[in-house]
């Protein structure tokens, strides 16, 4: 058996391949185990999104909880990851699981873990569990009867989705933002986030919120490669003033303004700082990621605010939201959280927060990104993600480790850092990184520059460095 391990952001595998009822059930067992050590009387949320078996996958783990005496409250509905987040903490359980690949391709399904607090489970805990599972299946599925455990209360079908647009209505002045002068739009990449703003927001340009699990062959990662259709609607005369997009299970975020510009994480990031603290006056930390932009140090500290950075992933982010006043979390994948919220990415809550900063000041959101650009002046940022073979893969991160890099061609290093993967500095914001992916067989390749070209350039010498023999 391949062994099941946990990555930056859950268990991700194949479906049919590794992603296999009967693994999921395995892990299932051992979150059984570690939650009946932990608390008495425990309960758990679970939930899924619009893979291919993503209701089949998550009914067997209902019953296998149920099965281990502890009780389930379970979604009657496709729903986002923050959804689900946030019924933990309505429903006081104890912890959630969804089963989603997030943003991998569409032969992926995966396992979410999520705790008490309402957001990624603790490292150390996830490490605990993948510890228990066992190696053989040790139930029948096929003899847990859903109809049986269903009339025993063990589990309760639950309508996380109301819970989820009740919190949104009960926080957004969702009428005022149907009312203003702005048109809005909304791209769900055929995720679960469609159903949402679907009820939410009706009256909204609405791209992609139909069931479609193969995700038309492309990955629901709200890349700008990915939104050519949305992009291409909103540049040629839709009259749309911002679109929102997320992805597969709607915890991450990208956005473009009127012109069909691409707004990435790193500047939404940075607009989330500007409303928050700049224009609403609000202190606190900014937590983000060791591959987001270098400016939102500079913003930051503009109004006093300390920046921290942790590893790639969102577990180290919300961490440090449990422990301390955290602004605003977020990380260059897309995923963000703020203040006020539960200490989550979610896609639709970062959406509306930013709508919402629009109609409070009447701007459009490319007006508000170039207030933001006069602070922090201009950048440009690429990742490149390279399927490579292992070997190539071991290769290129030895050579990392052990060689003292001192150029990529005509770039100087300044200086390394290495607090995941290895990030070298060619002056204070500009930079080149190279990475594995915790959640794909991918090398990832960062840069940050000035310019477009001169991030193209660096990305250049990069893959030239990757090549050598």
């Amino acid at each position: 058996m391949t062994k099941i391990k946990f990555g930056t952001d859950g268990w991700r595998a194949i479906i049919a391949r590794e992603f296999t009822v009967e693994n999921v059930a395995k892990v299932t067992i051992a979150a059984s185990r570690w939650l009946l050590k932990k608390y008495k009387n425990p309960s758990v949320v679970i939930g899924y999104d619009c893979r291919f078996g993503g209701k089949m996958f998550s009914e067997t783990v209902a019953k296998v909880f149920a099965h281990s005496g502890i009780k389930v409250y379970f979604s009657t509905s496709f729903v986002p990851t923050p959804a689900v987040s946030l019924a933990i903490s309505f429903l006081e359980a104890n912890m959630g699981v969804v089963i989603t690949a997030s943003h991998n391709p569409p032969d992926y399904n995966g396992y979410k873990l999520k705790g008490s607090h309402g957001g990624p489970l603790m490292e150390d805990q996830t490490r605990e569990i993948e510890a228990m599972i066992p190696e053989e299946l040790e139930i029948l599925i096929d003899s847990l009867k859903w109809d049986d455990l269903v009339a025993k209360g063990f589990i309760i079908e639950t309508d996380v989705e109301k819970i989820y647009i009740d919190h949104l209505k009960n926080n957004f002045d969702i009428k005022a933002l149907k009312k203003s002068k702005f048109k809005f739009a909304f791209e769900a990449m055929y995720g679960a986030g469609q159903d949402v703003m679907r009820k939410l927001m009706p009256d909204i340009e609405l791209f992609h919120c139909d069931y479609n699990p193969s995700f038309k062959g492309i990955a629901p990662e709200p890349l700008e490669k990915n939104l050519k259709e949305f992009q291409n609607a909103i540049a040629t005369g839709k009259k749309i003033d911002c679109g929102l997009a997320v992805d597969g299970d709607a915890d991450r975020i990208a956005l473009f303004d009127k012109h069909g510009n691409y707004i990435d994480s790193h500047n939404i990031i940075l607009l989330l700082i500007y409303y928050l603290a700049g224009f609403k006056k609000q202190t606190g930390s900014i937590v983000t990621g060791f591959s987001s932009t270098s400016k939102v140090e500079q913003l930051a500290w503009k109004y006093g605010l300390e920046v921290k950075r942790v590893r790639i992933g969102f577990k180290d982010i919300c961490k440090i939201m449990l422990e301390e006043d955290v602004l605003v979390g977020g990380e260059e994948s897309g995923g963000i959280a703020i203040r006020g919220h539960i200490p989550e990415r979610d896609g639709i809550w970062m959406g509306l927060t930013l709508w919402t900063f629009m109609m409070e000041t009447g701007k459009n959101i490319d007006e508000l990104l170039q207030e933001v650009h006069n602070i922090t002046g201009n950048f440009s940022y690429t990742r490149i993600d390279l399927k490579v073979d292992e070997n190539v893969k071991k290769d290129v991160l030895n050579r990392c480790k052990n060689n003292n890099i001192t150029s990529f061609g005509k770039y100087k290093v300044d200086h390394l850092e290495t607090l995941d993967g290895f990030k070298y500095f060619l002056n204070e914001s500009e930079w080149l990184m190279i990475r594995p992916s915790g959640t794909e067989p991918l090398l990832r390749l960062y840069a940050e520059a000035e310019t477009p070209e001169k991030v193209a350039d660096i990305l250049k010498k990069a893959l030239d460095f990757v090549n050598k023999k």
